[in-house]
């Protein structure tokens, strides 16, 4: 199976380096390179995309800006000449952050890490109990080579950081490598909500709600503003007058 890409830079021998290594590996199938970034935030609303290698200094939108206003995103590399951007790519939940000049073989470390996480989540959706299947109540994980069982209602909240998510049980840790997305997805919105784009909560383990934070036990964490008027609305339903 081919990952289709699309290459968004406006620097033509960025561009051109770019195709040239998505050209050069097997795995991969160029879908178009765009030098102009709202004509290809047009496009990516009807192309098929696996992998979008987006620049994120541009004239006219800046990689950043399109990302956010991007829907059903593809898997996401930023490119660019400036570290500074890292951070706030991670908070995007980007694959991967290649700084110029890139090299092919860093170009190749991070295909083969995007690979290693298409691989991990077709694993998980193959495996786990899915959350359209209320009578399952237990997902698998994958630790390290195995599989562990982790039953729901264990679960007090789930932490990202980067290509990792911890579940934080009510007796231990298990890190796995997945997106936060791909476990979200899993868990039953009846019993899970996303509060933060670090956190997932199970309802029934929150203790206190406060204005910007949700405290299970003695942690604290987080209501970010991308997700405080979902978890309102839900706090609301059940808020007993």
């Amino acid at each position: 199976m081919k990952l289709n890409c699309v290459i968004i830079e406006d620097e033509p021998l960025a561009r051109n380096l770019l195709t040239d290594y998505v050209n050069k590996v097997p795995t991969l199938n160029l879908v178009k390179a765009f030098s102009n970034p709202l004509e290809a935030l047009e496009a990516l609303r009807v192309l098929s995309v696996d992998i979008l290698f987006l620049d994120v200094q541009m004239p006219e939108i800046t990689g950043i800006t399109l990302l956010k206003v991007l829907k059903n995103r593809p898997l996401v590399v930023l490119t660019t000449a400036y570290s500074e951007y890292a951070l706030e790519g991670y908070e995007l939940d980007v694959a991967d952050y290649l700084l110029k000049p890139i090299t092919f073989e860093r170009f190749l470390k991070c295909v083969d890490k995007i690979m290693q996480r298409l691989e991990t989540e077709t694993i998980t959706d193959t495996t786990v109990s899915q959350k359209q299947e209320p009578a399952s109540p237990f997902v698998f994980v994958k630790d390290g080579t195995k599989l562990v069982k982790v039953w729901l209602n264990e679960i007090r909240y789930v932490e990202g950081l980067k290509d990792y998510v911890t579940i934080h049980t009510k007796d231990q840790k298990i890190t796995t490598l997945q997106r936060m997305k791909a476990l979200e997805e899993q868990l039953p919105a009846d019993q899970f909500i996303r509060v933060h784009n670090s956190f997932i909560v199970a309802l029934a383990a929150i203790d206190v709600i406060q204005k910007n934070e949700v405290m299970i036990g003695s942690t604290a964490i987080p209501i970010g503003d991308t997700y405080r008027k979902t978890f309102k609305e839900l706090v609301d339903k059940k808020h007993i007058q």
